[in-house]
């Protein structure tokens, strides 16, 4: 017969294991950290609602995959706005005083409407949700290099130029974080992949001739911008690309990107304003391509064991935030 002090032993080792697991569950969950504020969002007294990107998409991506239970305590990351110095590492002390001026950030953002913003709002309302994103791909690039890979919900403001900013960008966040990454000693190279259908010509100003950087690109030729930057390797696509052809000239550039640049970081800059009806661009891509392109890229920095960073850069149609939605989830999901 068992004792009662053998059946006390058996519950106890048995709670013991069922914690363990759980610990061990929870541990898993946490592996892929999600950087996120709701200060992300713009404020502009109901005028966002005449600008083409829609501002609430961070909200409804953070939204959506906190009702499917995929993040936790563990997982959400809250940033912090850039200071000054990091802010100088990339841009000229004459632009961003210039963003004190509502008719120069307007210019900046292609929306005239926020010169009827006052000066006393435009920093609180408009400025400080793109400084505190980009704050966001600095805080997912050092939690990369933790964990292996990382999502900032926002950011991939590419168009942003050391003295000027343009294409709803006003922040270089990407250049910022890596040289920011740089001067601590925790990064010598990084590569760019930048998948947004709109070249970034403004991070490759920022990081115009700079051996210890890469930037890729996969833009849509014959659309903004124009001119285009010469990057380190720019691929131009054919309007109207589907997911197939896309996937086909993706996968035939990555192994040998990454093995050429020998990076010690990837910063992705995953625009999705490839898929079919975005009104900026002409791209016939689906949600579904979408995401087998971000998986695609996300894989083979696994495979080369190199940390990614995910930001989520434009997108202008209605699928936009749940293309990217089911992407980071997707990527959530592969890596628990």
């Amino acid at each position: 017969m068992i004792t009662i002090r053998v059946l006390v032993a058996t519950i106890i080792l048995t709670l013991s294991m069922c914690s363990h697991q759980v610990e061990s569950q929870q541990s898993e969950v946490a592996k892929v950290p999600v950087v996120y504020s709701p200060d992300y969002k713009l404020s502009l007294f109901g005028l966002e609602k005449l600008h083409p990107f829609d501002i609430g998409k961070y909200d409804k991506i953070y939204e959506a995959l906190e009702n499917d239970g995929m993040l936790d305590a563990k997982r959400i990351h809250k940033p912090e706005k850039l200071d000054g110095a990091q802010l100088g590492l990339v841009h000229t002390e004459a632009y961003l005083n210039s963003l004190r001026d509502p008719r120069m950030v307007a210019r900046c953002m292609e929306a005239p409407a926020i010169k009827m913003v006052p000066k006393m709002l435009l920093e609180s309302k408009v400025v400080d949700p793109f400084i505190l994103s980009s704050g966001g791909t600095l805080l997912a690039a050092r939690l990369a290099l933790k964990e292996g890979v990382a999502v900032n919900l926002g950011g991939g403001y590419h168009h942003a130029k050391p003295n000027s900013g343009e294409g709803f960008c006003i922040i270089a966040d990407v250049p910022i974080a890596i040289r920011q990454l740089q001067l601590e000693g925790k990064i010598k190279k990084a590569l760019i992949i930048d998948t947004d259908i709109h070249q970034g010509n403004g991070t490759i100003r920022c990081l115009w001739q700079d051996e210890s950087t890469f930037c890729f690109s996969m833009h849509e030729a014959g659309i903004y911008p124009l001119p285009k930057e010469k990057g380190d390797l720019d691929v131009e696509l054919r309007a109207g690309i589907k997911d197939q052809e896309y996937l086909e000239i993706l996968q035939s550039h990555l192994d040998k990107l990454i093995q050429s640049s020998k990076p010690d970081i990837v910063f992705h800059v995953a625009g999705c304003d490839a898929l079919l009806g975005d009104p900026l661009a002409n791209g016939a891509m689906s949600v579904k391509g979408v995401r087998s392109r971000d998986q695609m890229i996300v894989e083979a920095c696994r495979k080369h064991q190199v940390p990614y960073v995910m930001t989520l850069s434009g997108g202008y149609s209605k699928d936009a935030w749940r293309a990217q939605y089911l992407s980071v989830k997707a990527i959530m999901q592969k890596w628990m």
